[in-house]
């Protein structure tokens, strides 16, 4: 293999780990940052949604600027904002300048979301096999790095504008280091100058919302897995407050090492067996958590549900990303926009349900999410949206 595209390669899960541990830090944060800042909880959900707003309009803003001047030039300049916008909330003072910092930051994320996954899908062309997933799992490990290090330097009582500071100028340094790495823009067909051109936008192909549609569902049960999985043990089985808390831990580290061998199984079956029985086996988990009696049984549930999760949101990034290398960032932001409006949905639909359905009969949502993604799972097939990789497949 070229060892142009492995530092590629690795400059990538460099930026996906970075981008993980920078929100991890962010979330470690959020009380000592709420109490800085004198919002109430109620006041803080509302601000959340300036985070999520922020990441939206960055995703479809940088999606059009990736194709234009290729995701070498974007990604380092996302980081970069990222990096640097992480250090504002620890300095808000306020609702005021903490809903700003939010907004930048969540600007900043977006758009190193959006510009990262355009690369991502650079490098799986370069390396004519599925290698998406792995990228994922290394923003997951980056969220556990974070937890393990704001938690250290909790127990230092350093306060968030100190640590959150230090971090932003590690992250500038890794943005700074990685980005020589990143490979350069495909080369495209040479224009005759004589010949005048017009561009027209392009009009985004109902197949990519289609695939957009499924990442509003997928990342909708993620989030629910998020926000409700500890609180389904606490309220619904009476779980201990440390037992309900396992609850989340055994369904990110399952979503972790799924995500981690995902691509092998997707180089092995496609794509399409990968969100097919993925999201069947997310379904049966999520089903058996909801209606478990036992706590041990419930846990198992919520571990089987990130275990089928873990490969599905990488294939459709893949499927968007390979069905047009003129607008591969384009249509990532489409599919990543409207996944994560979808996370940010999934809590918010559950809390208003749990006032005419018990909290468990409301999983059912996500549940009903899952099959939809299974049933229609032929969207992400490789020859209708990436015959450079079914060739390789046939090689």
């Amino acid at each position: 293999m070229d060892r142009y595209l492995r530092v590629g390669r690795l400059a990538t899960f460099a930026y996906f780990t970075l981008n993980g541990f920078l929100m991890g830090m962010w979330i470690v944060h959020i009380p000592g940052i709420e109490h800085r800042a004198g919002v109430s909880h109620a006041l803080l959900g509302w601000l959340l949604l300036l985070l999520g707003a922020g990441a939206f309009a960055g995703m479809q803003v940088t999606g059009p600027l990736t194709d234009r001047f290729g995701s070498r030039t974007v990604v380092p300049l996302s980081a970069a904002l990222c990096s640097a916008a992480l250090v504002l909330p620890g300095l808000a003072a306020n609702a005021w300048t903490l809903g700003a910092a939010l907004l930048v930051l969540g600007v900043g994320n977006g758009c190193l979301d959006v510009s990262m996954n355009a690369h991502a899908v650079q490098v799986e062309q370069g390396y004519r096999r599925p290698v998406i997933s792995a990228f994922h799992a290394a923003f997951s490990l980056g969220g556990i790095l974070a937890s393990l290090v704001g938690a250290r330097t909790l127990s230092w009582n350093w306060s968030p504008v100190t640590t959150l500071g230090a971090v932003a100028l590690v992250g500038l340094a890794v943005t700074a280091l990685a980005a020589p790495a990143l490979l350069r823009p495909a080369a495209r067909r040479p224009v005759d100058a004589a010949v005048p051109v017009v561009i027209a936008p392009r009009k985004t192909p109902r197949h990519i919302w289609a695939l957009a549609t499924l990442a509003l569902m997928v990342m909708l049960s993620e989030g629910v897995a998020n926000d409700w999985s500890a609180l389904h043990l606490r309220n619904v089985l009476d779980a201990p407050a440390a037992t309900a808390a396992l609850a989340y831990g055994a369904f990110a580290t399952t979503m972790t090492l799924g995500r981690l061998l995902a691509d092998r199984v997707a180089a092995r079956f496609g794509p399409v067996a990968i969100l097919r029985h993925g999201a069947s086996v997310a379904a049966l988990g999520l089903t058996t958590a909801a209606l478990s009696p036992w706590i041990p049984l419930a846990l198992t549930g919520w571990a089987v549900f990130g275990a089928g999760l873990s490969g599905c949101i990488p294939q459709l990034f893949s499927a968007a990303g390979h069905s047009d290398q003129g607008a591969a960032g384009t249509n990532v932001s489409r599919v990543a926009g409207l996944g994560y409006l979808g996370m940010l949905a999934g809590p918010a639909v559950i809390g208003p349900l749990t006032h005419v359905l018990p909290l468990n009969l409301t999983l059912f949502l996500p549940v009903l999410c899952c099959v939809t993604a299974a049933a229609t799972a032929g969207i992400v097939r490789p020859s209708r949206h990436a015959p450079a990789l079914l060739e390789a497949e046939a090689v």
